[in-house]
C-alpha cells in the first residue's frame, strides 16, 4: 500500500512538471513588450511629435533599454477611434518594468487655421515623458502597454501665440 502511495504520488509529481509551463519563480527569464500610442479627439487639425526613442526601464541598475526602430513625426490625431500604432517592440530579461520614456526631437508641431506652429516641448528632450508601469514580468511571456496621449489636454496656447506641449499621457489598463 505505500509503495503504491508513493508511485501514484511520482506519477503526479512527474506529470505536473510535464505539462507545468513556469519559467521559474524569480528568474529573469525573457518577456516581450509591446507599446502603442493612440489619442482621444481633439479640434486641431494636427497635433504632430517628432519620437526619437522609447526607452523602457527595468528596476534594477542598468535595466534600460532605448529602442529607436519606431522614430519618426507621428500625427496624433491619426490615433484616434479605436487606431493605435507600435512605436516599441523588443525582449527583455527584467523581472520588473518600472518606466517607460517617450524622447522627443525638436520637430514638433500643431496646425491650427490651416497654419502649422511650431510646438515647444520644454523638458521632452533632456529627460523623456515618462510614464510610469510598475509591471511585474515574472512568469510573463508578453506585455502590452496602450499610451493615450491626450493632445487635446496637452497643447496650450500661450498669450505670445506661440504653443506649447505640456503633456497629459495616460496608461490604458
Amino acid at each position: 500500500m505505500k509503495l503504491q502511495t508513493i508511485s501514484l504520488f511520482a506519477i503526479l509529481l512527474l506529470s505536473a512538471l510535464a505539462c507545468s509551463k513556469d519559467k521559474g519563480e524569480g528568474t529573469n527569464s525573457s518577456t516581450r513588450i509591446k507599446v502603442y500610442m493612440h489619442d482621444q479627439p481633439i479640434n486641431y487639425q494636427q497635433v504632430n511629435i517628432d519620437l526619437q526613442a522609447v526607452e523602457i526601464k527595468g528596476n534594477g541598475p542598468g535595466e534600460v533599454i532605448v529602442l529607436g526602430d519606431y522614430a519618426g513625426i507621428y500625427n496624433l490625431l491619426d490615433l484616434q477611434n479605436g487606431i493605435d500604432t507600435l512605436i516599441a517592440d523588443t525582449e527583455v530579461n527584467y523581472s520588473f518594468v518600472s518606466q517607460i520614456r517617450l524622447i522627443l526631437g525638436p520637430n514638433n508641431s500643431v496646425m491650427v487655421d490651416s497654419t502649422l506652429h511650431p510646438l515647444q516641448t520644454p523638458s521632452a528632450q533632456q529627460s523623456g515623458l515618462k510614464i510610469n508601469v510598475h509591471a511585474p514580468l515574472t512568469d510573463l511571456e508578453l506585455l502590452v502597454l496602450s499610451i493615450d496621449f491626450d493632445a487635446n489636454e496637452s497643447v496650450h496656447q500661450l498669450g505670445n501665440g506661440n504653443f506649447q506641449l505640456h503633456p497629459v499621457i495616460r496608461l490604458d489598463d
